[in-house]
């Protein structure tokens, strides 16, 4: 579960020149803004597209961060602070869109989920409950224009208004997760324009660091060189695919973490001519030796496979299913025609 312990909302009007810096945090005993906060910083949490990164040594950003959590700092007065060097660093870009930035501190206990289709008491239960792995996040909130109705005394109106901010179940194009304890950096970010040049504010001028590839990058890439190889010589690709991503699930759940090479090890076991096959291309492709995956991404990601034959037949089944002999069999005829045996089914829905 999810526990805000504060946030703080501060409002951007770039077509006034105006900020709106709020002096104090929101108000999280409020079930409505609770919830609205607790969602979107579960959207970022699980969010497959997050990239990675480490502070630079020189990060400005990290040293004042460091103080902030160490108790050196007050939460309102470093939000401000944030606050502002965005609205001048995002009041220069040419392609300028009007939004709000929410900064909050929160923990996550990684016992279950707060989304868009959580209860009001589940939400609570998330607020009430124990403390866990502690994370600050900034998130950039797109406002849009909208329209809404004006109700007169003798006849109704229309209005545009331009304060809508984005759905909980929205996903939002720039924000910053950084683990207080480890000080690793999930981010994502679209690139802007300054004074004609293509630039990403977030890893390169604020938080100062490095940006490795998401883990759905990663393991789509993992996925495709594992296909390519049992093509190479020979295998069944659904069969070793599969098998691929039941080694990354197991991997993230206990380490929140997969190393590539590792998964071709364990796919390819007997095969050590095709485990070198697969770590050269590994290589090449330039992955990380070690690749972040938080458990619930790796869940969704891993947790089936979907495969379509040339007659039209499509068929979902977990990945772990693979592994083992008489629930999904694979076979080869001399023509290389193949047939697919599903067994040990006591039952049949229509879905």
């Amino acid at each position: 579960m999810l526990k805000v312990d504060r946030a703080i909302l501060h409002v951007f009007d770039f077509e006034s020149g105006s900020t709106y810096l709020s002096e104090r945090p929101l108000d999280l005993t409020v079930r409505a803004t609770r919830s609205y906060v607790q969602r979107h910083l579960r959207k970022i949490s699980s969010n497959a597209e997050s990239r990675h990164g480490e502070f630079a040594p020189d990060s400005g950003f990290a040293g004042e961060l460091q103080r902030y959590l160490a108790g050196e700092r007050e939460f309102v007065e470093f939000s401000v602070e944030i606050a502002r060097w965005f609205w001048e660093e995002l009041r220069r870009t040419e392609d300028l869109e009007q939004c709000d930035l929410l900064v909050a501190d929160f923990c996550d206990t990684d016992a279950g989920g707060v989304d868009g289709a959580s209860t009001d008491a589940e939400v609570d239960a998330a607020f009430d409950g124990p403390a866990g792995r502690r994370f600050f996040s900034i998130l950039l909130l797109p406002r849009r224009q909208a329209f809404v109705h004006e109700v007169g005394g003798d006849s109704n109106d229309i209005a545009r208004v331009d304060a809508t901010l984005p759905n909980p179940s929205q996903k939002v194009a720039s924000y910053v997760l950084v683990d207080a304890e480890t000080g690793a950096i999930d981010f994502h970010d679209k690139e802007r324009s300054v004074g004609g040049t293509s630039v990403s504010l977030i890893p390169e001028r604020f938080l100062q660091c490095s940006s490795e590839a998401s883990s759905h990058e990663v393991i789509d890439e993992v996925n495709v060189i594992v296909r390519d190889v049992a093509e190479e010589f020979g295998l069944t690709p659904a069969v070793e695919v599969s098998r691929a991503k039941a080694v990354v699930a197991r991997a993230a759940e206990v380490e929140e973490s997969f190393t590539p090479a590792e998964v071709g090890r364990e796919v390819f076991q007997d095969r050590p001519d095709l485990q070198e096959r697969f770590e050269e291309r590994v290589r090449e492709a330039s992955l990380p030796e070690e690749a972040p995956v938080r458990r619930g991404v790796a869940n969704r990601l891993t947790r089936s496979h979907k495969i379509r034959t040339d007659t039209g037949v499509e068929i979902t089944f977990p990945s772990d299913l693979a592994t083992k002999p008489g629930y999904l069999d694979f076979s080869t005829d001399a023509e290389g025609r193949i047939t697919i045996t599903v067994g040990n089914v006591a039952s049949i829905e229509n879905r």
